[in-house]
């Protein structure tokens, strides 16, 4: 039972979500599009937003990026440059400072959605189920870091990298790559690949709109009239 749990669980459940997470957003796009925002809540109420949003970004984008490198990276590529342990303090040290960042500014944004009436008010069942899942999975993020500490070595990072990129590539065997880790491990997989399974059918659907070419664009040079120029970014 055990076993076909775990096969259940990391071994079918990741392709079911990332089936729904790509097909729910193209679906997403092509039927709601009024519907593909953040929907910011800054007019209602700034206070804690700078703050916490900023905070926030900073911190998911950084882990983000660390979780897709680190775990999709295979070993004979950077092995060369880094051995695990390093590889792994590494992970450590730059995570659990983004996490710590990350997690101020969720618990900002948690506490200002919550307790603000009229933010509370505009915000629908997914907008908070969805920040707290986060919340929730940042929590098991850290959790892991003491775990990471115990096996200075790197085997369980090995293990879980081995178990995610066999699943990108459809090869056999990666549910039982998981099995001996512990529960911290397997519960920030599970909530994890949940958070790619509600994907579409919330506010986080905005991150595929991220004006990245605005960074790149051309000065935009404003007249005033009858007087000088002025260019602004």
């Amino acid at each position: 039972m055990n076993a076909y749990l775990n096969q259940l669980v990391f071994g079918f459940f990741p392709y079911f979500c990332l089936s729904v997470f790509l097909v729910g957003s193209l679906i997403r796009f092509d039927r709601e599009q009024y519907g593909w925002r953040s929907g910011s809540s800054q007019l209602l109420r700034r206070r804690q937003l700078r703050w916490g949003s900023n905070l926030f970004h900073v911190g998911i984008l950084f882990l983000l990026f660390g979780h897709f490198v680190g775990l999709l990276t295979p070993h004979a590529v950077y092995e060369p440059f880094i051995g695990p342990p390093a590889k792994q303090m590494l992970a450590i040290l730059s995570g659990g400072v983004a996490g710590i960042l990350c997690f101020i500014g969720l618990t900002l944004l948690v506490h200002r959605r919550l307790t603000d009436p009229r933010i509370r008010a505009t915000s629908g069942a997914m907008d908070i189920a969805i920040l707290l899942l986060l919340w929730v999975q940042l929590v098991l993020g850290l959790v892991t870091i003491p775990y990471s500490l115990q096996h200075a070595d790197g085997s369980v990072m090995l293990l879980l990298s081995e178990w995610a990129q066999r699943i990108v590539t459809f090869r056999a065997g990666a549910a039982e790559l998981v099995a001996p880790v512990a529960w911290p491990y397997k519960a920030h997989i599970v909530l994890g690949l949940t958070v790619f399974l509600l994907f579409p059918f919330s506010r986080l659907v905005h991150i595929w709109s991220a004006p990245v070419g605005y960074l790149f664009r051309r000065t935009q040079v404003v007249r005033r009239r009858g007087g000088a120029s002025k260019a602004l970014p």
